[in-house]
């Protein structure tokens, strides 16, 4: 069975983190968006814990599903095209460790899966000596990531744990302010036991394969989702059995994982160097031309991925591993339609011209994958157009920054198609 995994997302426990973010909305918007597998995130909160315990039903080894009358309420008002889309649940959590090691700060956020409540619970009370688990949904714990990987794979068969966003400056593991060089300088004895690494929205695995210490890992992308309508903007595509363990031992040994949905890495957060508040942003060779000093500020820049992917390669373009999946850099279909229209992605004017997109077309993430741009132009010329151009990659980039994402658009100034009208059926 193929199907699109986010395996990254967050409660209305996290901070900064939409009140919509409970189960019945995130089961909604992975209908809309084609999305198979969610993860729970945060499981080691202990009011969305219990909201799991009790919302939350097995459904296949390892995977839950919503009881039937929640899972009701989440399909509810939803297109035929979507409605009946199966929906299931993987416990997840994102957990950020703060400590010393080698004289530094380290901050680093991992992820980690389990297959069911009694090794979720086992975990927590493994975690719990090392912070207040009831503060955030994403925990933060003083904790080095050695040992927060030892007591994952102390909760039994199946426990895992992946590097969260690897490159992003301040918490990943190879991130310029805290992180390291290498999985083996992080993670040390047991580095053995890291077979995954997510990609961030400020990489793809092109940029991965430029480091050939990195061949052996399987490249996974999630959306690390803080509201609903974020699912699936980066995902994993699977081809096994809907199962908890089928997808680990895809990510163990590559068989049947299928790569990866990616956004356009400019589109990232901190893909470029620079400061925001400064208005600075800075191309690799520029930030060595200034010695990683703001020109405006004289305080040291925002060191982004593309800066940190560059210090630590060894292959001056990217060479695919054998065997390695492959990906595919996409733009979320609500600011494909913004941009037609000329108003924001969030606007309730997009949201009526997605709903009736999906009511005709299916999921989202079908539309910008697989349907044929024919049926698209039926709809929306501009739109079929833009689809179009995204599947070829001839999209305009403007890079992000020291926190400011970036731009991806399919048009230029003048073209036909801008702010042009989506010509949807009718249907709500």
């Amino acid at each position: 069975m193929r199907f699109h995994a986010d395996l990254h997302i967050h409660s209305k426990y996290s901070r900064a983190c939409s009140k919509d973010s409970d189960l019945e909305h995130l089961a909604r918007w992975a209908r809309r968006k084609g999305v198979t597998v969610m993860g729970t995130g945060d499981f080691t909160h202990p009011a969305w814990f219990e909201r799991l315990r009790e919302d939350l039903v097995p459904a296949e080894p390892g995977l839950f599903r919503l009881r039937a009358e929640l899972d009701g309420e989440a399909a509810r008002e939803l297109p035929p095209s979507v409605a009946s889309a199966e929906v299931r649940f993987m416990l997840s959590v994102e957990v950020s460790t703060v400590y010393r090691r080698g004289g530094r700060t380290r901050k680093i956020h991992h992820l980690v899966y389990l297959p069911g409540f009694d090794a979720a619970e086992a975990f927590n009370r493994g975690v719990a000596r090392f912070g207040d688990l009831g503060s955030d949904g994403r925990p933060v714990l003083g904790l080095d990531s050695r040992e927060l990987l030892e007591i994952t794979l102390a909760c039994g068969d199946g426990a895992y744990l992946v590097p969260a966003h690897v490159w992003t400056p301040w918490f990943g593991v190879f991130g310029s302010k805290s992180g390291f060089d290498t999985i083996e300088e992080c993670y040390g004895d047991l580095a053995g036991h890291i077979f995954a690494l997510e990609t961030g929205l400020s990489s793809d695995p092109a940029m991965n394969w430029r480091v050939s210490g990195l061949d052996r890992y399987r490249m996974v992308s999630y959306s690390d989702a803080h509201s609903p309508p974020r699912i699936g903007r980066e995902s994993t595509v699977f081809d096994v059995d809907l199962d908890y363990f089928a997808v680990l031992r895809a990510l163990r040994t590559g068989a049947g994982h299928e790569g990866t949905v990616e956004f356009f890495p400019e589109e990232g957060r901190y893909h470029l160097d620079g400061h925001r508040k400064c208005d600075v942003r800075m191309a690799p060779e520029q930030t060595r031309e200034h010695g990683g000093i703001c020109p405006v500020c004289g305080r040291p820049l925002t060191v982004g991925v593309l800066s940190r992917v560059e210090e630590l390669a060894d292959r001056e373009e990217a060479v695919r591993p054998d065997g390695a999946a492959g990906f595919r850099n996409l733009v979320p279909l609500p600011e494909i339609v913004g941009e037609i229209l000329g108003v924001g992605p969030q606007s309730k004017k997009v949201l009526a011209e997605v709903d009736g997109l999906i009511a005709a077309l299916g999921p989202e993430l079908a539309i910008l994958e697989e349907v044929p741009v024919g049926d698209i132009a039926a709809l929306s010329p501009p739109l079929a157009e833009a689809v179009d151009r995204l599947r070829r990659g001839e999209v305009i980039r403007e890079p992000g920054y020291d926190g400011e994402y970036g731009t991806i658009r399919l048009f230029g100034p003048g073209e036909p198609g801008q702010a042009d009208t989506v010509t949807t059926p009718a249907l709500f």
